[in-house]
């Protein structure tokens, strides 16, 4: 298998992109709550494009590029206005080790760089693997706080921020 066409989403996408949502949910319990309207879900309010990683019109993983909130910009110590949020990253099972997630990941972020903007994410402590991989990609740590949700085993979710590693410095 050859690398996967990363391309950006188009409305058409959004059924195909829940199913593989859907998988990821229940391998990895991401999102860890199921959304009533999965599809709203992948389009978050301030979304500012999306991408998808795709393979014979099946869809392997997904990524979106939001507005950052107040909140995770004092995380980052930057006004809103500098930064762009990574949301709802995710390659399903069959993608995993074939570096769909990575791929997604530098596509996002030099989008958000083309737009003069710092990509930022906020990834829940459970997250392991996720973590490993921004900080393969060069992303900084820049704190944690308490999210305002429970995690799928029943604790307080912990959100760690990161930033991406300045343009061209990767």
């Amino acid at each position: 298998m050859g690398e996967p066409l990363i391309r950006h989403r188009r409305d058409d996408d959004l059924k195909a992109c829940v199913e593989a949502l859907a998988t990821v949910h229940r391998a990895d319990r991401y999102p860890a709550q199921w959304p009533a309207d999965p599809g709203g879900w992948l389009t978050p309010d301030g979304m500012l494009d999306a991408w998808v990683a795709v393979e014979d019109q099946r869809v392997l993983g997904h990524v979106a590029l939001t507005r950052t909130g107040d909140v995770l910009a004092a995380d980052v110590g930057r006004a809103p206005a500098e930064l762009a949020s990574v949301a709802r990253l995710y390659a399903t099972a069959s993608a995993r080790r074939r570096g769909v997630a990575r791929a997604l990941l530098a596509t996002v972020t030099r989008a958000a760089a083309a737009e003069g903007l710092r990509a930022v994410l906020e990834v829940e402590e459970g997250g392991r693997a996720a973590v490993a991989l921004y900080e393969r990609a060069g992303w900084r740590h820049a704190g944690s706080r308490p999210g305002d949700w429970t995690t799928a085993d029943g604790r307080t979710a912990l959100l760690h921020t990161y930033v991406a590693p300045a343009a061209g410095t990767r």
